[in-house]
């Protein structure tokens, strides 16, 4: 009974502490975890004189530590960003995308509201920022586009006065090609990443980002043109 007091108040403690590690931490947060319940489960035994129950169990459990330990070794380090997160920068915006939930964050960084953070702007201020972008830079505007869509869906294309000439009034600058750098940072890559993590980065990004899966088409262009950037 005792044990089984010990097992359940470990377990609670070690959810609560799950549940507060970040989403991209959570996988080798509850390796520990289970690896923490099971040292202490075999200590309790040997301490209380089960030791035969206690080699009994650890022989049980060898083989799954040994195939844990070699997909942990087997994956390998990994070529991404810091926080697992993309960075796409125009002139007027600079967004973040995290790889894990799929969650959009942006800074103005020019224009009348410059140094603002997008999750702070009100529905006015973002109609001005996007009539802004229109007018200065095309991808700027595509951008703002596709994280208003990723946030409200199509619910602020009601508001939005400028809609119907906006095509035209955004193209006069047109896009820009990527740069290596900016393809690495829309792919969450470091220079010198294998063709093999390119590919991966690309299918990860495409799984959250492509339109069928609530993503924009603007978006899922430019993830293919990085990774076309970077595999030509």
């Amino acid at each position: 009974m005792a044990l089984v007091l010990l097992v359940l108040l470990i377990v609670l403690g070690g959810w609560l502490w799950l549940a507060s590690q970040p989403p991209n931490q959570r996988r080798p947060a509850l390796v520990k975890m289970l690896l923490v319940v099971g040292g202490v489960v075999l200590l309790y035994l040997s301490l209380s004189g089960r030791v035969y129950l206690a080699l009994a169990i650890l022989a049980g459990v060898l083989p799954f530590l040994r195939r844990l330990l070699m997909a942990l070794l087997a994956r390998g380090p990994t070529q991404a960003n810091p926080g697992n997160q993309s960075r796409v920068a125009t002139d007027i915006l600079e967004m973040s995308l995290d790889h894990d939930t799929g969650e959009m964050t942006g800074q103005v960084l020019q224009g009348p509201l410059a140094g603002r953070s997008l999750a702070h702007l009100s529905e006015g201020e973002f109609i001005e920022l996007l009539q802004y972008c229109r007018q200065h830079d095309y991808d700027s505007a595509r951008l703002l586009e596709s994280y208003l869509d990723r946030r409200f869906a199509d619910s602020w294309r009601a508001d939005d006065p400028g809609a119907a000439g906006a095509d035209s009034e955004s193209a006069s600058t047109g896009h820009q090609p990527l740069t290596e750098a900016e393809a690495l940072d829309i792919l969450g890559l470091k220079p010198g990443a294998s063709r093999e993590e390119i590919i991966q980065a690309h299918r990860q990004m495409m799984q959250k980002m492509h339109p069928d899966h609530g993503g924009s088409a603007y978006l899922a262009a430019l993830i293919n043109e990085a990774r076309a950037v970077l595999l030509d």
